[in-house]
C-alpha cells in the first residue's frame, strides 16, 4: 500500500512540474508589451536539432493581469516556435489565446524557415541559442 501511495505522490509531483512556467523576458515593444519565453518549455527536438520554445506577450503592471501565459490561461495570447540557432531562422508551429487553444503543426519539421527579421524575433534567438547545452531533448 505504501508503494501505491509513494507511486501516487511521484506522479502529482511529475504532473505539477509539468506545468511549471518559468517566463524569461527577452524583448520588449515601445507600447510596453514584453515578450517572454518558457524556459521549462523549450527543448532540442532531436530530429531536426532545432530549439522548440514558447513565447507568449505580457503587459507588465496591467490591470486586470496580462500574461505572459501558456495556453489555456484567460490571459495567455502565444506561439510556439522552432528556432535554428546556426541559420538565425525561425518555423511557427501554432499559436493560441484565450479564444483559440494551441494547435501544433503536425507538418512543421518540412516547412521552410523563416529569417528572424524583427527585433523582437533576433532577441527571442539571441535569448534562447544563449544556452542550449543543457535543454532536454525531445
Amino acid at each position: 500500500m505504501r508503494r501505491i501511495l509513494a507511486i501516487a505522490a511521484l506522479s502529482a509531483l511529475a504532473a505539477t512540474a509539468a506545468q511549471a512556467e518559468t517566463w524569461t523576458p527577452y524583448a520588449t515593444t515601445a507600447n510596453g508589451l514584453e515578450w517572454s519565453y518558457d524556459a521549462d518549455y523549450s527543448y532540442r527536438d532531436t530530429l531536426t536539432g532545432r530549439i522548440v520554445v514558447m513565447q507568449a506577450v505580457g503587459k507588465p503592471g496591467a490591470e486586470p493581469r496580462m500574461g505572459p501565459s501558456a495556453p489555456g490561461k484567460a490571459d495567455g495570447v502565444g506561439f510556439v516556435t522552432a528556432v535554428d540557432c546556426s541559420g538565425k531562422s525561425m518555423i511557427s508551429l501554432g499559436g493560441y489565446s484565450p479564444k483559440k487553444p494551441l494547435e501544433l503543426s503536425a507538418t512543421w519539421r518540412t516547412a521552410t524557415p523563416g529569417a528572424a527579421k524583427s527585433a523582437e524575433d533576433k532577441a527571442l534567438v539571441a535569448a534562447v541559442c544563449k544556452n542550449t547545452a543543457g535543454l532536454p531533448s525531445k
